[in-house]
């Protein structure tokens, strides 16, 4: 091989000493062009042969080439580098640590960085391996990865960003391992590489023989790493990407048979429960019946656990079920301190909230303004807060659903006093996040209490806990004001003010990370950050301004990147000030978006929905069509509604169960750039789209007397059976550029928008209270805040509609019973007894 001090592209790159062999096929990729005019080179992205004793492959990023300057546009900073390009900018110097292992049996293995909690990530990237080693998917392995601090900041599963941030170096990294394999078969068979076809893992060659993956796994490894650029497949000749594929372990969940942290039994690790406070992260003082507790049956240990900002605390109740927990719970009787929101009420935030808004720019022209209030509401997932810990003397275990899992690695060992490599974190699969799974506390509660006992423990939080102490996004107001003039949008002004949003658990150190990458690094801090890098008004609408303003002094309440951020609030805001807009200049409110759309791929999407929702067509009195579009995680959506709010839908009467508008029809249209699995993003939309009709309708909650009130599912009103659209259609896009955009966040603003500009048509009125319902009465008797769980309820059948028999019908059941049991049993034939 020719050497240079800088190895061509298509030629080898190696170690001392490796050998000085290159892949037959590997060839130079072309730079790609997306059609956002953000150029995307893979020459910045070489693969690996590493060492090993089966073929392992691997990619990472070069350094680029320092480009000239260009002058910055105008429009926002969301649409220069977005949140996704921050975590991407966080991960991407430990890319190459990710690898693709063939085993013996000629499977393929992928540890994935980040968390499965149900959006289906498995599957792409089972998917994504498959499709560029031409392999069947069942046999292709993706587990999740166990906390590696090595990875540094590559292991955080956030911002929607996990396929746009792996996609090309999984890609790749499995391009190298097909390419040596190949490279390998051809030696073996004793033909050109070119004269092999590849099937299902098989190498068959021209003369007839073939050999598969499992063959060739040992005699492809290498002693030294091996560096070279591999030759990707073309998109024509991809069979998966962009199909529509069941997920990989769809079965196991309807079967039950897939495992998540509840289903762990690791030996003598028993049921685990903390009783909470009666207020807002009050801490407990003391115990005033321990030992009258400790006497009831089941129950083994009763301990003090110490509120601090990693975690929450309380008294801890281990015992043999968790049903003995919940009845050892209701009978303590504890000291607590003062809660962290003392004599905070909604009022009063909101009132606090109005005179920290920051002024807007002077106004050029004719000013339409309104200000918006978006309630707190709950971030809790479905699956409820759980884990489980085995801390011994000099080492632990943990297991739980974690988004950060090397963050809480290192968290755990601070508090276990133990070295790192002494702690080792389990990534479970999730029932659901919601950004919930980015806070680590059940985790650090199980860890102190295993270690204080001294025995493995199985942690679960009551679903009152997480709904009452677990995390929520903060309550905000959002003011508007749009100046215009000769027919046109001069300025658009948005001033967010917010209780905090906390990020510091784990994704403030991947943006403290990125920090030195970020435009305006100079005041881009955590909150800053996710906002300027995420908040963007996909119009062109002249001179935009949006800032945010989190009060300090609010810093006491347990908040969280809540499923989409700020994006709902920021979204539902822009678009029905556009509707008020379009209404000013007399046009319709979709031929408005049109007109005024940033990019065709937004106008493509409107147009989408334009046409399957039929817009514009006649609709009945008290009902109305609504639109919105969205432009985040390098895609873009638009949503169309119709919403009911006559009377005889609004007044449902369904037990406990709140009712009012319902939204009858959804067409929604994603556009994600490269749609890996439409099967996929059509259940991502789904649920977003559930998220956002709740939002904007019926979910959220009510603080009072230094606490939430609401302590279930139910009690927050989520959108039920009785609330989802009967017509849902979803549309997604084409491949339209050469990045794998985000989905799992993108449907929830753009839903909620759509929904509040349909509810404001029918309505005749704009709303500007979120949700609609959340001034009206309470549609539930609240739970007690002490105790803090509730009573298992023992009217199960009466709710299912089952009547119980009665008595009588009981005692005539058990004599049946004793009756048959006396009888002598039938005999057996013998086995020379002709039949």
């Amino acid at each position: 091989m020719k050497h240079s001090d800088r190895p061509q592209d298509g030629e080898p790159r190696h170690d001392a000493g490796a050998p000085d062999e290159a892949p037959q096929d590997a060839t130079t990729s072309s730079d790609e062009h997306a059609p956002d005019g953000k150029q995307i080179s893979r020459r910045r992205m070489v693969g690996y042969l590493l060492a090993a004793p089966t073929l392992v492959a691997a990619a990472r990023f070069m350094p680029a080439e320092k480009a000239a300057a260009e002058g910055i546009p105008a429009p926002n900073i969301a649409d220069l580098f977005d949140l996704s390009d921050v975590l991407n900018a966080a991960a991407a110097p430990t890319y190459g640590l990710l690898a693709i292992t063939i085993d013996k049996q000629g499977n393929a293995n992928f540890q994935l960085p980040r968390s499965e909690n149900g959006q289906g990530i498995t599957t792409a990237f089972t998917m994504i391996i498959a499709d560029e080693m031409d392999l069947p998917m069942s046999r292709v392995k993706v587990t999740l990865m166990p906390a590696e601090p090595k990875l540094l900041f590559n292991q955080l599963t956030a911002g929607s960003s996990s396929v746009f941030t792996l996609y090309e170096p999984v890609r790749r990294a499995a391009a190298v391992a097909r390419t040596q394999l190949m490279r390998t078969a051809a030696r073996e068979l004793g033909v050109p590489a070119r004269d092999l076809t590849l099937k299902d893992g098989v190498f068959t060659a021209s003369h007839g023989g073939s050999m598969g993956f499992g063959a060739l796994t040992e005699k492809a490894a290498v002693k030294r790493m091996i560096e070279f650029q591999p030759k990707l497949k073309k998109a024509a000749d991809q069979k998966l990407i962009g199909t529509e594929q069941k997920r990989v372990d769809a079965l196991d969940i309807v079967m039950g048979r897939k495992t998540f942290t509840m289903d762990l039994a690791p030996a003598g690790a028993d049921p685990t429960m903390i009783c909470r406070p009666p207020t807002l992260n009050a801490s407990a003082k003391a115990i005033q019946n321990k030992a009258a507790v400790l006497k009831m049956p089941g129950v083994t240990h009763v301990l003090l656990v110490p509120h601090s900002d990693d975690v929450q605390g309380g008294v801890a109740v281990v015992a043999r079920t968790f049903g003995q927990c919940i009845d050892a719970i209701r009978a303590l009787k504890v000291t607590w301190s003062k809660g962290s929101i003392a004599g905070r009420t909604e009022q009063s935030i909101k009132a606090d909230l109005a005179k920290a808004e920051l002024p807007m720019t002077p106004a050029l022209g004719k000013v339409i303004e309104e200000t918006f209030t978006f309630n707190f509401r709950s971030g809790s997932a479905l699956e409820t807060n759980c884990a489980v810990a085995d801390v011994r003397k000099d080492k632990a275990e943990i297991w739980a659903p974690l988004k950060s899992p090397q963050w809480a690695q290192g968290k755990i060992a601070e508090l276990l006093k133990l070295n790192i490599e002494s702690v080792k974190v389990n990534v479970m699969d999730g029932g659901g996040s919601f950004g919930r799974r980015l806070f680590c506390d059940g985790a650090f509660e199980a860890a102190v209490i295993s270690r204080s006992i001294g025995k493995p423990v199985k942690l679960m939080w009551h679903r009152a806990d997480d709904a009452r102490h677990g995390r929520h996004h903060p309550l905000t107001t959002s003011k508007v004001r749009i100046t215009t003039g000769g027919g046109a949008v001069l300025q658009y002004d948005q001033r967010h003010t917010a209780v905090p949003t906390d990020f510091t658990q784990g994704l403030g150190d991947y943006l403290t990370a990125a920090e030195t990458r970020l435009p305006l690094q100079n005041f881009a801090q955590f909150s800053q950050t996710v906002f300027y890098t995420t908040a963007n008004v996909p119009y062109n609408f002249g001179v935009v301004t949006q800032l945010l303003n989190e009060i300090d002094a609010f810093n006491t309440f347990n908040t969280s990147s809540v499923r989409n951020v700020y994006s709902p609030d920021v979204a539902t805001a822009t678009e029905l000030m556009v509707d008020r807009v379009a209404k000013e200049f007399g046009r319709d409110p979709m031929e408005f978006r049109l007109a005024f759309a940033k990019d065709q791929r937004m106008k493509d999407v409107l147009n989408a929905v334009k046409k399957a929702g039929n817009w514009g067509r006649a609709m009945a009195p008290g009902t109305a069509q609504g639109i919105a579009m969205r432009n985040e995680y390098k895609g873009r959506t638009a949503c169309l509604v119709e919403i009911d709010c006559t009377p005889a839908t609004v007044n449902r009467k369904i037990r406990q169960a709140v009712t009012g508008p319902r939204v009858t029809k959804l067409v929604f249209a994603i556009d994600v750039g490269i749609p890996i699995n439409p099967l996929g993003l059509k259940a991502q939309v789904m649920g977003g789209a559930m998220d956002g009709i709740a939002q904007a309708l019926t979910y959220s909650h009510h603080l009072k007397n230094e606490n939430f009130v609401e302590a279930s599912w139910d009690n927050s009103a989520y959108t039920r059976q009785w609330n989802t659209p009967p017509v849902v259609e979803i549309i997604v896009m084409p491949q339209t550029t050469d990045v794998a955009g985000g989905a799992g966040e993108a449907a929830v603003g753009t839903t909620m928008a759509a929904v509040a500009c349909a509810y404001g048509r029918a309505m005749g009125k704009m709303p500007t209270e979120f949700p609609i319902n959340h001034n009206s009465p309470l549609h539930f008797e609240p739970y007690p805040a002490s105790p803090p769980v509730p009573e298992v309820p023992a009217d199960g059948l009466e709710r299912a509609g089952i009547k119980r028999p009665s008595a009588k019908k009981k005692r005539a059941t058990r004599k049946k019973k004793r009756t048959t049991a006396r009888k002598p049993a039938a005999k057996t034939p013998s086995k020379t007894t002709k039949k």
